[in-house]
């Protein structure tokens, strides 16, 4: 009776270290989706966020009923995606609280989506408002806010500065451009991404790349690997943890 015994307890430590060991290996795509979320948490850009310049621009659009405000932020070659999307926009948002909702909404993720497509970059929805955003970016468009650059000296490096205040200031220097005139808004735009690509860390020279607000699409392509990158080196890490609790469960 008491070996009988001792065989069951054995059955049932091997069987609770294989729930164990299937527990285990349950949990490792939880944490591999985790890590992926955690990873890709923070934006490295805000033109897609309802917090952002590009929605602000879009609201003022809106409010003020000049389409001008937005177009700026889009190539001549997308403006009539832009105007029709606007002009449905304005023709039916009186209609209802509803219709003036999912309208607006269309319209900002109109206006998101082919920004998004002239940096080369994929659309991924226009993120909600408390979206974080990096550090260095805030701190840019404070210091274009204060017309200084006392908001990013504390973060970024000295042998970053001359640089920094050579875009800061051509920045700065086309800031107050008529609304109406298109074409000098988009060249304000170009100077502004190019400020804060350098400001978040972007090193390599875009100035030429002068396409209305488009000129950034090196840089964005280059961020647009940043979690594609850390995914790879997640689930490699996540390989090795789970080939190790499987070993020491054994």
């Amino acid at each position: 009776m008491k070996a009988h015994e001792k065989e069951i307890v054995v059955e049932n430590l091997k069987g609770n270290q294989g729930e164990k060991r299937n527990l285990g290996i349950r949990l490792i795509p939880i944490f591999i989706v985790s890590l992926l979320i955690l990873s890709t948490n923070v934006t490295f850009a805000h033109c897609d966020t309802m917090d952002g310049p590009l929605i602000k621009d879009a609201r003022q659009a809106i409010d003020l009923n000049n389409i001008n405000y937005a177009l700026k932020w889009v190539s001549s070659e997308n403006e009539a995606e832009i105007k029709n999307a606007y002009n449905l926009m304005m023709k039916v948002r009186d209609l209802s609280p509803e219709a003036k909702e999912l309208s607006e909404k269309y319209f900002f993720e109109t206006l998101v989506r082919v920004h998004r497509s002239g940096e080369g970059v994929p659309y991924t929805g226009v993120k909600p408002s408390g979206t974080p955003i990096d550090e260095k970016i805030l701190a840019a468009d404070k210091s274009i806010e204060l017309g200084n650059l006392s908001p990013l000296t504390g973060i970024e490096s000295k042998e970053k500065l001359p640089e920094l205040t050579k875009r800061f200031d051509k920045v700065m220097s086309l800031k107050n451009f008529d609304v109406n005139n298109v074409e000098a808004g988009r060249e304000y735009i170009e100077a502004y991404v190019q400020f804060f690509k350098f400001a978040e860390g972007e090193e390599e020279e875009h100035a030429t790349g002068g396409q209305g607000g488009d000129g950034h699409t090196l840089a964005a392509g280059h961020a647009t690997h940043i979690p594609w990158i850390l995914s790879g080196l997640l689930f490699i890490t996540t390989l090795l943890f789970g080939g190790l609790f499987l070993k020491k469960n054994k």
